[in-house]
C-alpha cells in the first residue's frame, strides 16, 4: 500500500487536493510524503525478506544472513541524518527487536550445525561477520559433538 501510494503520489495528490472531491482532509503535506518515502526505502528489506521466506525453497541456512542483512540495514538507515526523529526511534525499536529473536538463535545449535554444514557458508560465515572466536570455537564443537554422538 505505501509502495503505491508513494509510486502514484501525484495522482493522490491531484484527487486529495480537488475541491470537488471533498477529499481534502486526506491531503498529504510535503512532511508527510516525505515521511512516507523513508518508510517505504526501510521497510522494503522487510518486504524483501518476506518474499524470499515465502519462496518454494527457503532454508534456515539463510535465517542468519538475512537477520544480518536486515540488521545491517536498520543501523545504516538509522544513521541517515535525513530521516526524521519519529523513524529513527522506530528504527531503534525494530533492532532491538531484531536483536531479540537473534539472540534466541544463540541457544539453539540447530542454526549453528547449519551454517557450518552448509557448503557456501562453513565456519568462514561467521568469521566474515566478526564472530567473537570463542563462538566460533563453540559452534565448531557443537557439531563434532553432534557427529560423534550419532
Amino acid at each position: 500500500m505505501l509502495e503505491f501510494a508513494v509510486q502514484y503520489q501525484t495522482a493522490i495528490d491531484s484527487i486529495t487536493g480537488d475541491q470537488d472531491m471533498k477529499m481534502h482532509e486526506l491531503e498529504l503535506d510535503s512532511g508527510e510524503w516525505k515521511l512516507a518515502k523513508q518508510l517505504h526505502n526501510t521497510l522494503k528489506v522487510f518486504k524483501h525478506a518476506k518474499l524470499y521466506f515465502s519462496c518454494k525453497t527457503p532454508s534456515i541456512s539463510t535465517v542468519i544472513p538475512v537477520m544480518n542483512h536486515i540488521d545491517e540495514h536498520l543501523a545504516t538507515t538509522a544513521e541517515n541524518s535525513h530521516y526524521s526523529v519519529a523513524l529513527h526511534s522506530a528504527l531503534a525499536i525494530g533492532k532491538q527487536t531484531l536483536n531479540k529473536y537473534y539472540n534466541k538463535t544463540n541457544y539453539s545449535e540447530v542454526y549453528q550445525i547449519t551454517m557450518i554444514l552448509h557448503p557456501r557458508h562453513k565456519l568462514k560465515y561467521f568469521e566474515s561477520t566478526g564472530w567473537q572466536e570463542d563462538w566460533i570455537v563453540t559452534a565448531q564443537s557443537i557439531v563434532c559433538n553432534e557427529f560423534d554422538r550419532t
